[in-house]
């Protein structure tokens, strides 16, 4: 099936005389007529659910509908986009290991592998967007697991250089983990372009209602574990799950592990109405990311012809300097609805254009049906030093909109009387 018939059919196959529309198994447990038909869950010897932390016939489906999308061979949802990055950089890291990140990611994951991950012993060495592919290369080191970048960086809006990252990647034979919220599956699919891992947060784009939290790990079943000297632990017994070699899981190998060793003891599980609910919203993707893509387009060349903006990040735009890596990745006929650009005058003038806005709502929330502002230096990167905010791509002016699916005519005039409150 194409991709649109995907958003509304994977994941849910109903059999005869089921319910059309996936039911919300709302239950923690389930019900076994023998002893041994449970043991074999446990020894991964037969398909059924054990307990809703692990698995759930609801979330089940939604995993299976985001895996169709992603093209690859296992996922798992997670509590919330972080829980997701989380549990996935603990499945491959431990005391001792490093991550080597774009400095342009989101401030949440910035300050996870900044501050909290190195309380454990996980350091992470960031790069600028315009670092060179030696550049990288000599920051990777023996105890090096991952590399890790945004397909869109949010909230600068930089395109990652799949070509770059995945030639690395594979001549260090290090996991690619790619974190494609900002782009969505009808945007960008980045196992085709070599990444191993994709993240979600399915709270945004993927749900495109504001309504639920969430995370999904795909695994695009396209790296080689077996005697790999970095990963041990999926080459080697895990004495945790009865001796289980994750290897003799391939090519699920990544999320099997996380489901089975990772999930069981974090339980940072999606509830089932969650995956219920964001399932139905999935369901319109297709539709929605077209009109967000339009109208951002709409939006962002009003925007670079208003005299009280000094600059946009929208790569649609030919003078963006991301349009032909947007050309080059990105499905033709879709785009994020996701715009980056700098008020001219500063923080006052920025904040006198957010406090004049009606239509759109200033929300510490993006890429859902309604349109909204932020101003990220102030909130989401506040714990960021001023170094490390021009590391992200981050200005004092910098406004980001996350432009919804509204009529695009009615975007505009609310953007244009906001700007034009700027004395």
């Amino acid at each position: 099936m194409d991709i649109q018939s995907k958003c509304v059919q994977a994941g849910y196959e109903p059999k005869n005389g089921e319910p059309r529309v996936l039911p919300l198994y709302q239950s923690t447990t389930y019900v076994y007529d023998t002893p041994e038909q449970l043991a074999n869950l446990f020894n991964l010897s037969e398909a059924g659910h054990i307990y809703t932390r692990i698995s759930n016939p609801t979330v089940c489906a939604f995993e299976d509908k985001m895996n169709a999308l992603e093209g690859g061979v296992g996922a798992l949802a997670c509590a919330s986009g972080l829980a997701a990055e989380t549990l996935a950089v603990l499945n491959v890291c431990n005391a001792g290991d490093n991550i080597v990140s774009l400095s342009t990611v989101y401030g949440g994951t910035y300050n996870l592998f900044n501050v909290t991950l190195r309380k454990y012993g996980i350091n992470t060495t960031f790069i600028e967007p315009t670092a060179t592919k030696e550049d990288i290369l000599s920051l990777i080191d023996d105890n090096t697991k991952i590399l890790y970048c945004e397909t869109i960086a949010n909230p600068s809006m930089h395109i990652v250089d799949f070509d770059m990252m995945s030639s690395i990647a594979k001549e260090k034979g290090i996991l690619l983990f790619v974190d494609n919220t900002l782009a969505t599956p009808l945007v960008c699919k980045p196992i085709e372009y070599g990444a191993n891992i994709v993240i979600y947060s399915t709270s945004k784009y993927i749900d495109g209602h504001a309504s639920c939290i969430g995370g999904m790990i795909i695994d695009g079943g396209n790296f080689d574990f077996a005697g790999n000297p970095r990963y041990p632990e999926f080459n080697k017994p895990d004495e945790s799950y009865h001796g289980l070699v994750y290897t003799n899981c391939a090519p699920a190998s990544f999320v099997t592990k996380a489901r089975v060793q990772m999930m069981r003891d974090l339980g940072c599980c999606m509830s089932p109405f969650n995956a219920y609910l964001t399932n139905i919203g999935a369901e319109t993707l297709h539709l929605r990311m077209a009109k967000h893509g339009e109208n951002a387009m709409a939006c962002a060349e009003m925007l670079e012809a208003h005299p009280n903006v000094e600059w946009v990040k929208f790569n649609g735009l030919e003078s963006d300097d991301n349009y032909n890596k947007a050309r080059k990745y990105f499905r033709e006929g879709y785009n994020s609805g996701m715009i980056a650009f700098g008020v001219k005058g500063g923080l006052a003038e920025a904040n006198t254009f957010m406090s004049s806005l009606k239509l759109a709502k200033i929300v510490t929330h993006i890429a859902d049906a309604r349109t909204s502002v932020i101003h990220p230096a102030t909130t989401t990167h506040r714990q960021l030093s001023g170094e490390q905010l021009i590391a992200c791509g981050i200005t004092e002016n910098l406004v980001r909109l996350s432009v919804g699916i509204e009529c695009s005519a009615d975007i505009i005039r609310d953007l244009e009387r906001a700007l034009d409150n700027i004395n």
